[in-house]
């Protein structure tokens, strides 16, 4: 049987190494585009949006502009998710545990 204070330090450690990724990742951005660039997403790992810029001219075909914001907002969600993914994974790589299960 292991030692139950090393699991425990070890589990303590994970958690101070997820949360600074966490904190890592409310910092960190990741920008989308649609339009050819007319329209720019900003967002933070954290999933949180930050700033959408609107090229002047997109702004004359309302409908246009919708799907634009739509898709620019999708896309720097996905990648937002994604760079999660990897830093959390970074973090369960150092466990052993199998990809995909933090």
């Amino acid at each position: 049987m292991k030692d139950p204070m090393k699991m425990l330090r070890q589990v303590q450690q994970m958690q101070d190494r997820m949360a600074k990724v966490q904190k890592e990742l409310e910092s960190a951005t990741v920008e989308a585009t649609a339009g050819g660039g007319a329209v720019t997403v900003l967002a933070t790992g954290a999933q949180k949006l930050v700033s959408i810029r609107i090229d002047a001219e997109a702004a004359a075909d309302t409908e246009m502009l919708q799907d634009l914001v739509v898709a620019a907002v999708n896309e720097a969600m996905e990648k937002s998710k994604e760079m999660a993914a990897e830093k959390m994974q970074s973090v369960a790589s150092g466990l052993g545990l199998p990809p995909g299960l933090v």
